[in-house]
């Protein structure tokens, strides 16, 4: 099994051989699996996604004009990340790393009971539905920081090109509850 850094690299040699476009179109694909599901929902955390990942940003300006509460995720420290509410592209402004972040107010960590589904980017998924990010922790950090019992489902979004039949697990690595691929 590749460690998770050799698992990274094969991911990003994966991600360069498609040009824009065709990840536009795969993306499309992919969002198409989840956008009737997402209708049905509230108070959804999605991402804002960067170039190599499934896009989500049509899917997002969607959901708000369906009268959706989408929230999006905003990196405040070198460990944290906090959610802000996401109510159009106008309401983004560059933050770490180059992500586009919200710049709402920030839900407070009660309010997280109330979050039915959570969509995750990452790396790479296994069959086990286990997740591979970008290496810094904020996704695992911020996902454990759901309160238990924990009422949001966890969906990992990838191409399928992302899935592997296994990934390294640490002890803190939040496992998703399903994939939308």
């Amino acid at each position: 099994m590749l460690n998770k850094n050799e698992l990274r690299a094969l991911m990003r040699e994966r991600k360069q051989q498609f040009t824009q476009q065709q990840l536009g179109e795969l993306s499309a694909i992919v969002v198409s699996h989840m956008r009737e599901y997402l209708m049905l929902m509230d108070n959804i955390v999605a991402y804002y996604s960067l170039p190599d990942e499934v896009c989500t940003h049509q899917l997002l300006d969607e959901l708000v004009t369906a009268g959706k509460t989408v929230y999006l995720p905003k990196v405040v420290s070198d460990t944290e990340m906090v959610l802000c509410q996401y109510t159009g592209r106008d309401s983004l402004q560059k933050g770490a790393f180059d992500i586009m972040e919200p710049t709402g107010p920030v839900l407070p960590k009660d309010k997280y009971e109330d979050i039915r589904v959570v969509l995750v980017p990452g790396m790479a998924f296994d069959k086990e539905n286990h997740r591979l990010g970008r290496g810094k922790g904020y996704y695992d950090r911020f996902l454990n920081s759901f309160p238990k019992p924990r009422h949001a489902v966890f969906y990992g979004v990838c191409f399928d090109f992302q899935r592997v039949d296994a990934i390294p697990v640490d002890e803190h690595d939040v496992c998703m509850d399903g994939l939308i691929s």
